[in-house]
C-alpha cells in the first residue's frame, strides 16, 4: 500500500480515535464518585488525556512507513 493510501486511512481513523478516547474518558469521569482527593483526580487527568499517545503513535508510525 501506498503511503499516499495509508495516510488517507489513517488521518480520519486518528481522529476517530481521539473523539472516541474523549467520550471513553468523559463516562469514566462521571462514573468516579464525588468527593475524591485532588491527587487521584490529577492522576486520572494524566492518564486519560496522555492515554490517546500510544495508539495515535502506532497510527502515525504505520501512516509514515516508506512505500514497497
Amino acid at each position: 500500500m501506498k503511503q499516499r493510501n495509508r495516510k488517507l486511512i489513517g488521518i480520519p481513523v486518528l481522529v476517530a480515535s481521539i473523539i472516541a478516547w474523549c467520550f471513553g474518558a468523559t463516562a469514566i469521569y462521571l462514573l468516579l464518585p464525588e468527593g475524591l482527593p485532588g491527587l487521584v483526580l490529577i492522576a486520572f487527568f494524566i492518564v486519560a488525556g496522555m492515554g490517546w499517545l500510544l495508539p495515535a503513535m502506532w497510527t502515525i508510525g504505520w501512516m509514515s512507513k516508506p512505500d514497497v
